[in-house]
């Protein structure tokens, strides 16, 4: 069954005549547009997708399945030339991506609106194998990228030195776009989960934490490694690593099709806590990553997701001590029919360079 035929089941259940999409992630993945302005309108027996008249070209060759239209004037009042086309009574929207103002808009042009909730989004959990395939691409992109990297590693250069050279190096993996700013974060201020690259010169004996992605036809990867440099003394960083690589590694073990989330995420928290570190884990265990480095399910003691097969997420759990620094061990999985595969290669060893 198409994307199409499985979002017009959805639409009769939710008892509306069609669903505007506005969404950028939401519309690549229902039409293939990679622009950067855009909507979609599914009906009962309708496509069609609009733009301007900078992306017509452009949406001739990535759209297909819908008819393409470009907007001359004002949008809600073409939204609602197309509401009246095709006899929509009642419009669903995606409430998390309308703003107020052009909500108001739609309403004065007497349209019928119902806001819709992870409509689409919920399409977009369970990865067909095209798209599993992609994220494996982004994966190995953004490893090699990481390879290259590994002789800049040493004391002496900076935080922001190896953040840009790593981009770099994903770019010249084929990375069209990064999925987020690359996080290298050194010493103390490896304790922040996402600290942003500084100019802190890198020194002996301290822990870095190098946390990037990379990207394939708009599909991304998500990763994390932590080395450490050759010091005086580096026990208490050893077994920090430690109690964190097993916390990971008792979670990937913990997932499993029709289980909840929170399950895998008390699999590393409960490890963590044990050893007498859970204070110093405060963050989720895990997302979802796709077309957005962070979307459904989440990993968390928070989270009502509930894991199905062909699911893509990040496992990484770490441990964060205020002046001392960090550790951080993140690698994506599947859910397949028996477990996870864990897509991610990079070695996880305690590294000292």
């Amino acid at each position: 069954m198409n994307k199409k035929a499985i979002l017009r089941k959805k639409l009769q259940k939710q008892k509306v005549d069609g669903i505007l999409t506005t969404d950028l992630i939401n519309v690549k993945y229902l039409t293939g547009f990679t622009g950067s302005s855009g909507y979609a309108i599914i009906t009962k027996k309708n496509a069609v997708f609009v733009t301007d008249f900078r992306y017509q070209e452009q949406a001739k060759h990535e759209v297909t399945g819908f008819n393409i239209k470009i907007e001359h004037g004002e949008r809600s009042k073409e939204i609602k030339n197309l509401v009246d086309e095709y006899g929509i009574k009642r419009l669903g929207f995606e409430g998390h991506n309308v703003a107020f103002g052009f909500y108001n808009k739609l309403l004065k042009k007497k349209i019928r609106l119902k806001p819709l909730n992870n409509t689409v989004e919920s399409m977009r959990l369970i990865k067909s194998s095209t798209e599993i395939e992609c994220i494996k691409k982004a994966v190995k992109r953004a490893e090699t990228a990481f390879r290259k990297l590994q002789p800049s590693i040493r004391a002496g250069s900076t935080e922001r030195k190896l953040a840009m050279k790593l981009e770099e190096f994903l770019k010249e993996e084929g990375c069209k776009t990064l999925p987020f700013g690359v996080i290298v974060a050194s010493g103390y201020l490896s304790a922040l989960p996402h600290a942003s690259p500084t100019s802190r010169v890198i020194k002996e004996g301290d822990l870095i934490v190098f946390d990037w992605g990379g990207e394939y036809e708009g599909y991304y990867s998500d990763m994390t490694r932590t080395v450490v440099l050759k010091g005086k003394d580096f026990v208490k960083q050893r077994g920090i690593y430690s109690i964190v690589l097993e916390a990971q590694k008792r979670a990937i073990e913990a997932v499993k099709s029709n289980i909840k989330t929170t399950a895998v995420d008390a699999a590393a928290r409960s490890y963590i806590k044990q050893k007498g570190y859970g204070e110093y884990f405060g963050h989720g265990t895990g997302h979802g990553v796709g077309l957005a480095v962070h979307e459904k399910p989440y990993v968390s003691w928070r989270s009502k997701d509930m894991i199905k097969e062909n699911m893509v997420f990040t496992v990484e759990p770490g441990i964060y001590l205020p002046g001392f620094g960090g550790v951080r061990i993140e690698d994506m999985v599947v859910v397949t029919k028996t477990g996870a595969e864990v897509l991610t290669s990079l070695p996880k060893k305690f590294k000292v360079i």
